[in-house]
C-alpha cells in the first residue's frame, strides 16, 4: 500500500510560479514512475508530466518549456515547478505511481488528495 500526499497548491496571477511537493510513504519503493495528473472541472484527468527512477521525463504538449517535474528517490518526494502560469493551467493537481510500457507511462489505481491550483487572468 503506497501513501501519496501533494501540497503547494494554491491562488497565483496568470504568469506566476508555483511548486507541487508530492510525498510518498508506505510500499513506495516499488515503485518505478511517478507522474503528475491534473483534472479541471468537467474535464477528464489529464497527464501532465512523469519521470523514471533513473529521472528521465516526460510532458504534456500543454506544459513543455514551462513545467519541470523532478524527484528525490532518497526522499521519496516528487515536485513539480509551474513557471508562466495561465488560466487553462487551473485545476486539482495529483501525484501519481506507475510503471513503463516501453516508453509509455502506465498509472497504479491510487491517488492522493490532490491540491488545488488556481490561476487568475
Amino acid at each position: 500500500q503506497v501513501q501519496l500526499v501533494e501540497s503547494g497548491g494554491g491562488l497565483v496571477q496568470a504568469g506566476g510560479s508555483l511548486r507541487l511537493s508530492c510525498a510518498a510513504s508506505g510500499n513506495s519503493f516499488s515503485i518505478d514512475g511517478m507522474a503528475w495528473y491534473r483534472q479541471a472541472p468537467g474535464k477528464q484527468r489529464e497527464l501532465v508530466a512523469d519521470i523514471t527512477r533513473g529521472l528521465s521525463t516526460n510532458y504534456g504538449d500543454s506544459v513543455k518549456g514551462r513545467f519541470t517535474i523532478s524527484r528525490d528517490n532518497a526522499k521519496n518526494t516528487l515536485y513539480l515547478q509551474m513557471n508562466s502560469l495561465k488560466p487553462e493551467d487551473t485545476a486539482v493537481y495529483y501525484c501519481n505511481g506507475g510503471y513503463y510500457r516501453g516508453r509509455t507511462y502506465v498509472r497504479y489505481e491510487f491517488w492522493g488528495q490532490g491540491t488545488q491550483v488556481t490561476v487568475s487572468a
